[in-house]
């Protein structure tokens, strides 16, 4: 690990950091070591272009956050977890977007990267809710919020276009009362 990169804030395990350019190959490397895994929830890029194109709203977009979760004891990129549609005003609130990488999947690594970035989204970025919109059948998603103290809030038919079909989804939303 480079003693140029910043953590904002560590666990026991991981590491929470910003996406950069840099991260462009082991990245995607990683999405496509994980497309089983990923598919039909999510499609991270998988070639550096379309990490360009992924990676570049959530480096300069102030409306997202792009949090890299690393594994401390070698810096390795374990999984993601973005705050997009940020909105400040009377709302202060954001909508999470995750995924675990294979190697990393079922060790807990996301549940403490997810700590972290609430501690981040109720500290220094100053949001009162976040929500996750996740499909129904995703079991892995919808036990890592619940784990982290999210409430199932409804559910939305179609509501975003996934894999050439509008899917339905479920909110689970956490508000900085709920941390305590």
């Amino acid at each position: 690990m480079s003693e140029s990169v910043v953590h904002l804030a560590e666990g026991p395990r991981v590491a929470l950091r910003l996406f950069s350019h840099a991260d462009a190959d082991e990245f995607t490397a990683r999405a496509r070591e994980s497309r089983s895994l990923h598919h039909p929830w999510l499609f991270p890029p998988e070639q550096p272009s379309a990490y360009a194109a992924y990676a570049g709203p959530l480096i300069e977009d102030p409306t997202r956050v792009g949090y890299l979760v690393c594994e401390r004891s070698d810096g390795s990129i374990a999984g993601f977890i973005n705050i997009n549609n940020i909105v400040g005003g009377g709302f202060l609130c954001g909508a999470l977007g995750y995924g675990v990488f294979a190697h990393a999947a079922g060790r807990g690594l996301m549940s403490e990267g997810l700590g972290l970035v609430l501690d981040q989204a109720f500290g220094p970025l100053g949001l009162h809710r976040l929500e996750a919109n996740i499909q129904p059948a995703n079991e892995a998603s919808i036990a890592l919020v619940r784990r982290a103290g999210f409430r199932l809030e409804g559910f939305s038919p179609d509501f975003i276009h996934i894999n050439g079909a509008w899917r339905d989804h479920e909110r689970w939303a956490i508000t900085a009362e709920m941390r305590g």
